[in-house]
């Protein structure tokens, strides 16, 4: 570990002290010299930090480390099965809002990226928010002597150093965690840090949220409701994001909300179909859906979203898996939703089947003849992946990112409408896509997805025949003889004998 890794690691873990943040852990789960190290640490704990909860501690001790360390938080409460469902509920409250840097500095970073293009852009406002990455400007973009209202984003100065260097400090803690605690291995430590790492390397060039901004855009262009910004791709670059300005209402500011006559029932309604719409028929979906990122078309058009830094997807496969789950819940078919679970892989052959549909009635019957306000979506999920556990079930990370995420639209839909009944709203979107994937087109993509596996097999066996031939060669090349020649002969029938099987067993899939 390198001297500045190992001063960075002390400074967080002195901080975390200090925030009272070690009073999230308990010392029972820890070795003896871990419980001295936290024994130790509490000491240094500030009085304040009493009258706060050991959750809400560990909240401020991330604000206080800094933006690497928010961002770690934030993963963390994509991952309950490490942090557990009450510090992952907390942390999910994490949001992003930090001091902005220097207004200063805003000519200079747009040139340095934008280069002659910088000079499209004018009347740039101070940072009407800043986050842990970056910190947005409201300016009027001229171009070909039109102006436009244009959101700049802009990456703050020395921000991937500084998570380089954070990142390198929290490797080798992870690394120190797995060789002196290992009870502590099957949390994987160095795996979240690595989560961290892929997600902030990502976030770090804004060239691919505006990428996200466009796949999404062109998922919704027949869909109504569901509003985002447009990307200047002139105006864009690894540090600098420039969009469409969108002019809403914040989706916190209720009374404002009702103030210009909108229908908050239906914009409730159009949140959650539109969030399920884009996971369960799209796979691509935004995982950072709190009220901050947020608004109402003032026109009444639907809800605007912004900030595309952290999407989620999932395959095709999955959201088959998460649109059955859901409808089987609706219609209570707990057979069905175990089945799905074993027919996809997540449980293993050896369970019961019956078992676990059992284990899926205690959580599905007592929702029956609860009022809306008592049903939460998110909350069975969760309760679902709970009980997966029992059944050997691995926790699936894009599935958690997917629940935590209906968290936050749930939260935000009832926040709008307090007698949204989820599972009614649901079903026009889940009930429309399991049947779609019952009938003949959800057949015919099947059959297409077999074929291109099935061609792209057969599509590689001549390579393979070809590369196969020639380690032959090289192998008779050493060594010649009647003998090798023979074998070279065998291993090429046999090769063949297997090829022909394969062909087989794929033409067998299609019958």
């Amino acid at each position: 570990m390198g001297l500045a890794a190992t001063f960075r690691l002390l400074r967080a873990g002195f901080i975390l002290a200090r925030e009272g943040a070690l009073s999230v852990i308990d010392p029972k789960a820890l070795p003896p010299v871990m419980k001295t190290g936290v024994r130790l640490g509490r000491l240094l704990e500030r009085r304040s930090v009493k009258k706060r909860g050991p959750v809400e501690n560990l909240r401020h001790a991330l604000y206080a480390l800094g933006p690497t360390y928010v961002k770690i938080g934030q993963t963390l409460a994509t991952r309950p099965d490490i942090v557990g469902a009450d510090v992952a509920a907390h942390l999910a409250l994490l949001q992003d809002k930090m001091e902005p840097f220097d207004f200063a500095l805003v000519p200079g970073l747009l040139s340095e990226a934008l280069h002659e293009r910088a000079a499209d852009l004018t009347e740039i406002s101070p940072p009407i928010a800043a986050a842990s990455i970056a910190q947005v400007h409201r300016a009027v973009l001229v171009t070909d002597g039109l102006r436009k209202d244009v959101a700049v984003k802009i990456l703050r100065p020395g921000i991937k150093a500084r998570f380089r260097a954070d990142l390198e400090a929290q490797y080798a803690g992870a690394a120190l965690a797995e060789r002196w605690a290992p009870g502590l291995r099957r949390l994987r430590p160095t795996d979240v840090v690595k989560t961290l790492d892929r997600s902030a390397r990502l976030e770090l060039d804004l060239r691919l949220e505006a990428a996200s901004i466009s796949e999404m855009a062109e998922n919704i262009k027949e869909d109504d409701g569901f509003i985002i910004p447009g990307v200047s791709w002139d105006h864009t670059a690894e540090t600098v994001l420039t969009t469409s300005w969108v002019d809403g209402i914040p989706i916190r500011d209720v009374e404002a909300i009702d103030a210009a006559g909108l229908d908050r029932k239906e914009l409730a309604r159009i949140l959650l179909q539109s969030f399920l719409r884009h996971a369960v028929r799209d796979g691509f979906f935004h995982a950072d859906m709190h009220q901050g990122n947020l608004f109402a078309d003032r026109h009444g058009k639907g809800i605007i979203a912004v900030d595309f830094g952290i999407m989620g997807r999932i395959t095709r496969k999955e959201r088959r898996f998460l649109a059955d789950i859901l409808y089987g819940f609706i219609t209570r078919d707990y057979r069905m939703i175990a089945q799905r679970h074993f027919d996809i892989g997540y449980v293993p052959r050896h369970q019961s089947v019956d078992d676990f549909a059992l284990a899926l009635r205690s959580i599905g019957e007592p929702l029956q003849g609860r009022t809306a306000t008592d049903i939460s979506m998110a909350k069975v999920l969760g309760q679902l992946f709970a009980t997966t556990e029992l059944f050997d079930m691995q926790t699936r990370p894009e599935l958690v990112l997917l629940q935590k995420s209906m968290v936050l639209v749930e939260g935000v839909s009832r926040m709008l409408d307090p007698q949204l009944n989820i599972w009614t709203v649901a079903e026009p979107v889940v009930g429309d896509f399991v049947r779609r994937e019952a009938g003949p087109i959800g057949r015919i993509e099947d059959l297409r997805d077999h074929a291109n596996v099935a061609l792209d097999t057969i599509g590689r066996l001549p390579g393979l025949v070809t590369r196969a031939e020639a380690a032959l060669d090289d192998y008779d090349t050493e060594k010649r003889s009647p003998q090798r020649k023979t074998t070279r002969r065998l291993l090429i029938a046999a090769f063949w004998l297997l090829a022909l099987i394969a062909a087989a067993l794929i033409v067998q899939t299609f019958r």
